[in-house]
């Protein structure tokens, strides 16, 4: 089978036609010495060395704190393709949204059968205990961060919807900080979107959705589950950034209705929570009983409406990789409009036919555990071997509607600095939305995944992945 063509987004088509948005980069970079780039390369691990800039690699016997890889060579997005993006984004954040309001009420997507009842009655992310609660101003997903990957020069699909808690927006802000230290020059000749507004974008957007009982000034904080977790260093971060308290579990107690956090002055009321701690550790009293992360009692003044959780719990069945398969089908019954931007199209392994149809085409797919993350416990066929090909089958025979499977994808390249030059590796794109009652903010980038290993498709961090600063001009 002759190999598609991969669409380089510096090069073009065949990698020999420079595509406008990268050349006043390529200007700049021709002229560059070498050695100097090496250097400022450096330079930018040792900041973020310093910076304390890590995350932690769960189940691996060496120690497991590591820095995220950081390449100099941003990635570049023109203001044209950018508009098109974000209104696709909203759209789709728009539906999921809506969704989930409908889902944890009337239902009437199911009673349509658009989706079967099965898909969410049966699916360990769909929470009863939310049926009929209304979230402060009916928003579900205050934070979300949609997967984007490109195939051509006007070809995006949504490879992943990420509802419930996403990371990764503090690399998104220290990559651009990172840069604009190391090359003020570049930034001073091209006119890219700034991202730096994050942090107070996102304080508003969290206190534009407190409860009607919180004033004019509502108390904002940052629920971690602790130093172990992978994305403390993000918790942390955007806490301090948005100039709020960063609490755990055991800082909390429900008083007299409320939530409150300790502080050196007594208990205080929190009107609005943005939690960092899954669903099922969030509050023992309703959830896994074990739990030491949450808090006692908070699903009890949830639902009385005294406090905002921030994402809403049970936001998780919009982001199931199963029902991600009929979201092009959940935008159309929401929005009345077509999609803009696609979905990778996708077998469901529940479904018989489907499942015939991957087992007979293992090593061509790509298989996904439905409530996998971080890029575990998938199967990239072209690239396995037939050892791992048939290990995977039994676990797909044996349970197959734990998993999707989709056709490898030619994803878009965009080079990064190596000792020989600039070089061509595969990245994704995770921009990020912020969502309260009178509005959707999308921030100009995202975060950069790259896949640093030559011809590796996968850029998840946990699997040796690095990450760029992600430029979109204006126009």
């Amino acid at each position: 089978m002759e190999k598609p063509q991969i669409f380089d987004e510096m090069n073009g088509l065949g990698g020999d036609a420079l595509r406008a948005p990268y050349a006043e980069f390529s200007t700049w970079f021709e002229s560059e010495n070498p050695s100097r780039l090496r250097k400022k390369q450096r330079e930018a691990e040792d900041l973020f060395r310093l910076t304390g800039i890590t995350f932690n690699v769960y189940g691996r016997a060496e120690a497991s704190e590591r820095l995220i890889p950081f390449d100099i060579v941003p990635r570049i997005i023109s203001g044209r393709e950018w508009a098109r993006l974000s209104r696709g984004i909203e759209q789709r954040v728009r539906a999921i949204n809506a969704f989930l309001f409908d889902i944890y009420h009337r239902q009437e997507i199911i009673k349509a059968g658009r989706i079967p009842a099965e898909m969410i009655a049966k699916n360990e992310a769909f929470l009863p205990q939310m049926m009929g609660v209304n979230p402060a101003g009916g928003v579900y997903t205050h934070i979300v961060g949609i997967d984007l990957v490109r195939t051509g020069p006007d070809e995006f699909f949504v490879l992943e919807d990420n509802a419930r808690t996403p990371s990764g927006v503090s690399y998104m802000l220290e990559n651009r900080e990172t840069m604009l230290q190391m090359f003020p020059e570049l930034f001073a000749k091209t006119r890219v979107m700034p991202v730096s507004n994050y942090p107070k974008m996102l304080r508003r957007s969290l206190a534009a959705c407190a409860p009607e009982m919180a004033g004019d000034k509502p108390t904002v904080a940052v629920l971690t589950p602790g130093i172990h977790n992978s994305a403390y260093y993000e918790h942390s971060f955007l806490a301090d950034k948005m100039g709020v308290e960063l609490v755990e579990g055991n800082d909390l107690r429900v008083i007299d209705g409320r939530v409150a956090m300790r502080t050196t002055q007594g208990y205080k009321a929190i009107d609005v929570l943005y939690r960092r701690v899954d669903d099922n550790f969030l509050d023992p009293l309703n959830f896994n009983p074990n739990s030491q992360l949450g808090v006692p009692g908070i699903m009890d003044v949830y639902k009385a409406g005294r406090i905002t959780i921030a994402n809403a719990p049970g936001t998780g069945i919009a982001d199931d990789k199963a029902i991600y398969s009929y979201m092009p089908d959940i935008v159309e019954f929401y929005t009345g409009e077509k999609a803009i931007l696609q979905n990778v199209p996708t077998w469901r392994c529940s479904e018989a036919d489907s499942l015939a149809y991957v087992l007979d085409n293992l090593s061509d797919l790509v298989v996904k555990e439905v409530h996998g993350s971080g890029g575990y416990g998938m199967l990239i066929g072209p690239t396995a071997t037939k050892k791992e090909i048939e290990a995977f089958r039994r676990k797909l025979k044996a349970r197959p509607a734990n998993y999707i499977a989709q056709p490898t994808l030619s994803l878009s390249t965009v080079p990064i600095f190596t000792k020989a030059g600039l070089a061509p590796r595969h990245v994704d794109l995770r921009p990020f939305v912020l969502v309260s009652p009178d509005r959707i903010d999308i921030t100009p980038g995202g975060l950069t995944r790259v896949a640093l290993k030559k011809g590796s498709l996968v850029v998840n961090s946990s699997q040796g992945g690095g990450t760029k600063d992600t430029w979109v001009l204006e126009e």
